[in-house]
This record gives C-alpha cells, structure tokens and sequence, in this order.
C-alpha cells in the first residue's frame, strides 16, 4: 500500500478503530453491571446489537468487489479485515479484489450458487438480469446527489424494494454502498454531446448505453478491469468509468488525454452518483444470528459513508496529478443537458415498462423528483408518457 493510500484510508481507520474501542467500552463496563444479559438488553435499548465473544463459533465470509485496485479496492479491503476484530471472531470477511474468483459480470451466479458467500459489485451491472436494476443506481438526470438516494432507499421504501428483487434469486440485498460521481476519459476532446457522434465507447450498459447510442456513440459493455487495454489497442477511443482517483490509478491518463464532465457543479449528466451494494446469499444471510444481521446492515450504512469519504478525499490529490501528466479538463454545457434530458426521459419509462418492479421502483422516484424537495421534472416534461403499473 502506498503512502498516499495509507493517507487516504486514514479517515476511515480511525473511525472503524473508534467504533471498535466504544463497543468495547460498553460491553467490559455492561458486564461489569449484570454480566451478559444486561449487555443484552443494554444494547437493544441502545439501538446496536450485541456482538458475540471470541469464543463464539466463527463464520468467515468470501467477498468479491467490483474493485480493480486503487483507493477502491484498499478501503474495501480495510474494512473487511476489521469486521472479524469488531465481531471478536463471530463473523469475519474475505476480501477478493476484481476477477480474484470469478469475473466481474460472473458475480451474481456465483454469490446466487454459493461460490462466494457475497460480493460488493456496481448495481446496474444486473440491468440486464432485472431491469429495475437501472434505477437502484443513479441513471442520467435522475436523482443527483447521494443524499437523495438515501432518501429513496431508507425513507421512501427502496430498500424494502430492492430486497424484494434480490430475494427472487435466492440473495439478500443488504444495502447500498456510495462512492461517487462517474467521468470520461477519451483520446480526443468532448465539448458536446455531438462530439460523442460515431465514437467507439465503454459503458456499463443499461439505460445509459442507450442515452448515449441515442446520441451516436457506437458503445460496448467493457468491466473495469479491461477499460486500459481496450483504450490502449483501440478497440475504444472513449470510456466512462468511475472517479479521478481510481481512474488514475487504473493509468487513464497513459492511454487518452482528456476528461469529460458535465457544466461546473455537475461532475457528470449520466451516472452523478455511481452506487455499489453488498448482496449476500441467502442461505449465509438466513444462517446469521438476528443480532448479527442488524450489525451488518449497521456496517454497510457506516461503510458506504467512510468508502465514499475517502475516495472523495482521493479524487482531489488525483486532479493535480491528471493535471501534471498533461491530461486536458473539457465540459459540456447547459444545452447539452438540455438535449440529454430528451434523450433521457423517452429511456426512463421505456425502462420502467419493462416490467412491474421496474415501474414501481422508478414511480418512487418519479414522485420525489416532480416534488417540492427537488423539481427536477415538470409535468411538461414527461407529457404523453405512462408507467404500466
């Protein structure tokens, strides 16, 4: 790990070693007061579980991520190292960078057949699986910053929802995970959404390939890991992938020389805020205790702040490197988003009528973008379009 890691995964160090010593203050000074059953029901009045003593039966997790390497992958990483010294034993994770077991797009059968107990991949890479997996993550010109997908997913019912998905294929949703606004990388400049016209282009897929296709760009469906040697052989000449900081780290800048972003203030049009999960097998999930389950869902709500914290923190040291290695900053403008947004709306309900849940879950979101809270969308603008609710 290097230094500048080591730095960046500092914020998120402390606070896991600082949830690690408050719960052992509380379970050494409840015990001190009535032994174990007073941790107990100490801990539920609390509203943290009670995690079990090193001398409980150990259960040991493998986990895959989406992640590559860089920041991504080292906080991933650090975070799964501690759950087994916060758990004292009960339950510990094994972290697996990207294609350690299988590929990227092979997680799902793998954690629904019992390869990997879980894993921690980009949600609407299972677009295709389950359409209403496009709006489980941000789709262009939809909800825009993170806090309003924790809106959506604990206040307005779309954890519930995603559960429901997941459950059909035997998996536990266990929550969302943020990391950040998504950008393009290319080996000539964007300065419109004309300029994407006949471009060979990387995309998740989805709803945004579509968006894009729609704009001209000629798009494949590349996972991370192969981003850099498709740019280098000029099998594609532009892609999209995640934030500064792990694209540096991926050697973008080796391969093209610009960077696409949307107007000042909006990073990017298509995916502002790229979400990842952890998602488990049920049969794992159902083997865990009550208590155990609450504090995993604790630990991916905590995590999903620290994992996005850092790698904010890391995207600002990687614009100065970007900057150094000579790599050229182009933004759209307002026009663009303007002309995205018609492209965008007729592929929202399109993808939303592909089936019920799909309908459902983005009417959820709908509503809370045509709300006084947002006003993202006016009546106007989706006049003459329907969910087949």
């Amino acid at each position: 790990m290097t230094d500048d890691t080591k730095q960046a995964n500092r914020p998120f160090r402390e606070a896991v070693d600082g949830v690690v010593q408050a719960r052992r203050r509380f379970l050494k000074g409840a015990a001190a007061v009535g032994g174990a059953a007073a941790v107990v029901g100490a801990s539920d009045r609390l509203g943290f579980p009670y995690i079990g003593t090193a001398k409980a039966a150990g259960t040991t997790w493998k986990i895959q991520t989406s992640w590559p390497g860089g920041i991504g992958l080292d906080t991933f990483k650090a975070w799964c190292n501690g759950i087994a010294d916060k758990t004292g034993g009960e339950l510990a994770f094994q972290p697996f960078g990207a294609k350690d077991v299988v590929g990227d797009f092979q997680l799902f059968d793998a954690v629904k057949n019992g390869v990997l107990d879980a894993m921690n991949p980009f949600t609407l890479y299972w677009a295709g699986r389950m359409p209403a997996a496009v709006f489980l993550s941000s789709y262009p010109l939809g909800p825009r910053n993170p806090h309003e997908w924790d809106v959506f997913y604990y206040g307005l019912g779309g954890l519930e929802a995603a559960r429901g998905l997941f459950s059909k294929f035997g998996m536990h949703y266990v929550g969302p995970i943020h990391h950040g606004p998504n950008i393009i990388h290319s080996k000539v400049p964007i300065r419109s959404i004309e300029d994407f016209r006949g471009r060979k282009m990387r995309l998740p897929g989805g709803m945004v390939a579509e968006v894009f296709q729609a704009a001209g760009a000629k798009t494949t469906l590349l996972p991370g890991s192969e981003i850099f040697p498709a740019l280098d052989k000029g099998t594609i000449d532009v892609a999209d992938y995640v934030g500064p900081a792990i694209n540096y780290s991926l050697g973008f800048h080796q391969v093209t020389k610009y960077i696409s972003m949307g107007p000042p203030g909006f990073m990017s049009l298509y995916q502002p805020v790229d979400l990842m999960d952890l998602t488990v097998g049920q049969k794992a999930w159902n083997a865990l205790s009550p208590q155990m389950k609450q504090f995993v869902e604790m630990e991916v709500h905590v995590y999903s702040d620290m994992h996005h914290a850092a790698i904010q923190k890391a995207d600002q040291e990687a614009w100065t490197k970007f900057e150094e290695a000579g790599s050229v900053v182009t933004r759209l403008g307002e026009s663009d988003v303007e002309k995205f947004t018609q492209l965008a709306v007729p592929r929202w309900f399109a993808w939303a009528n592909k089936d019920k849940d799909a309908a459902r879950i983005f009417k959820m979101q709908l509503d809370y973008m045509m709300s006084g809270s947002l006003g993202y969308v006016t009546p106007g603008m989706i006049k003459g379009h329907t969910l087949k609710l």
